[in-house]
């Protein structure tokens, strides 16, 4: 009997202790998440890779696959106009491709339109830096990621000045400097210009270790009365690389030009 009695509260002694014991907090849960992230040697979350940014579905399909799409800034999601801003941003299409499209005749895309294509990017992370290779066009940017301020003496380019810094987890680049260009892909008929004070800040966090959240906040104080701030995803691809691709070799009928050899015979 006294064995029996030894035995039950041994055992409601082991029931006690498991409702006792702490569950794992959500807290070690997400640090465990944070963890499988790579990882530079420095503890900072690691880029380095070949991805489809957002000019891509992101349905991954046999072989590693993706699927390109045309991205462009949701107009949704725009703030109100500044006054006169909405004619220094709709610019309707004049027949001259420089201002309609400069892609047309092999000029750059430019920032942040470079980011959408659907092409891949491949980046290459290092101590204090962080270099993204576009595939169209072969244009790239170097960002330094040590909190380092924009010079004071900026000359206007297509890409920008782009500065890095840490926030946790979080890579933040901030760009100014910037051309008046058109900002995306969206039209033909009606050309969106960004001014030559766009200011963009772009955040960049690791949902798991393929995937990255990719926040783009554009502030054009010409255009808009307040930033507005659109998500994309970006999507690691490990058997992917980049390849050479020339604008100009295959620029057939540049501006609606075509020679005589770039003509297809009529039926």
């Amino acid at each position: 009997m006294k064995t029996a009695v030894a035995s039950c509260l041994t055992a409601l002694s082991g029931v006690v202790f498991l409702s006792l014991s702490p569950a794992p907090a959500a807290g070690q849960a997400a640090a465990g998440n944070a963890q499988a992230i790579p990882r530079q040697p420095d503890g900072h979350p690691d880029f380095t890779g070949v991805y489809a940014g957002p000019g891509f579905a992101h349905r991954v399909g046999p072989d590693d696959t993706d699927t390109p799409r045309v991205s462009t800034f949701d107009k949704k999601l725009f703030p109100p106009f500044k006054p006169g801003g909405r004619e220094k941003f709709y610019q309707k299409s004049t027949g001259d491709v420089r201002h309609d499209d400069p892609t047309a005749i092999c000029l750059p895309d430019a920032h942040p339109r470079e980011a959408l294509a659907p092409y891949a990017q491949q980046w290459v992370q290092g101590p204090g830096f962080v270099v993204i290779l576009y595939e169209y066009m072969h244009f790239f940017r170097y960002i330094p990621t040590d909190g380092r301020p924009h010079p004071k003496d900026l000359e206007l380019t297509y890409m920008g000045d782009p500065v890095g810094h840490w926030e946790g987890d979080t890579l933040v680049i901030d760009t100014v400097g910037l051309k008046s260009y058109p900002l995306d892909a969206a039209s033909f008929e009606e050309v969106r210009y960004h001014s030559d004070s766009l200011h963009t800040i772009e955040r960049l966090k690791h949902i798991d270790r393929t995937t990255i959240d990719y926040q783009i906040t554009l502030d054009d104080p010409e255009i808009f009365e307040k930033p507005f701030t659109q998500t994309f995803q970006m999507k690691l691809h490990p058997t992917w690389k980049i390849f050479e691709q020339i604008c100009e070799d295959n620029n057939r009928c540049e501006a609606g030009h075509c020679a005589s050899d770039n003509q297809k015979p009529s039926k």
